[in-house]
């Protein structure tokens, strides 16, 4: 009894051991596979990719001047549409600034992709970088209601100040309300 069991277990374990075999040999093919498509696909990639960003466009236009005081003047034009100039120089000498203040001004356009020509101006300074265009969003009206009470306060102000400047009396008093106002204690007529 036990040969005949050794001898079904020896019969079954060589085709168990072919099978795995066979089911590793198929995974490591889907593998291979797998990897071939990943490698094509990541090539087409590429090939787009490489394609569309070696787009050549000309240089139709480039002037560049360079001052002895540290001035500049530069300008260029390309065959996609972009225009751009430039001019800089140094101000301000002093402890402040030992090398001057950079000022540049400049302007440049260009074809956004709705066909728009968009221009666009530009200084940058020691106050900071400041550009307009009729492109750039820009801060809505201020609604009528607000801006009539606006103007009714700063006329009251004002009013205020001439009467202070015409009746010292009312200057002193107008101090007193201000140094209660501050200490919060508001005052009421």
């Amino acid at each position: 009894m036990i040969f005949s069991l050794l001898l079904a277990y020896s019969y079954a374990f060589p085709q168990h051991q072919h099978q795995q075999h066979q089911q590793h040999q198929q995974q490591q093919q889907q593998n291979i596979d797998y990897d071939q498509h990943q490698h094509q696909h990541q090539q087409n990639v590429e090939k787009r990719i490489h394609h569309e960003t070696t787009t050549w466009i000309p240089i139709l236009k480039y002037n560049k001047e360079q001052g002895e005081d540290g001035s500049y003047k530069t300008e260029y034009q390309t065959g996609n549409n972009i225009v751009h100039e430039e001019s800089g120089y140094l101000k301000d000498f002093s402890d402040a600034h030992p090398n001057g203040v950079l000022v540049q001004q400049g302007a440049y356009s260009y074809e956004a992709p709705d066909g728009q020509v968009i221009h666009v101006q530009y200084t940058a300074d020691e106050k900071g970088f400041r550009v307009t265009g009729d492109h750039l969003p820009t801060e809505p009206p201020i609604p009528e209601g607000i801006r009539k009470g606006l103007e009714e306060i700063y006329a009251g102000i004002r009013r205020r100040e001439q009467e202070g400047k015409n009746d010292p009396k009312y200057a002193e008093t107008a101090a007193q309300r201000a140094e209660l106002d501050y200490n919060g204690q508001y005052y009421h007529q």
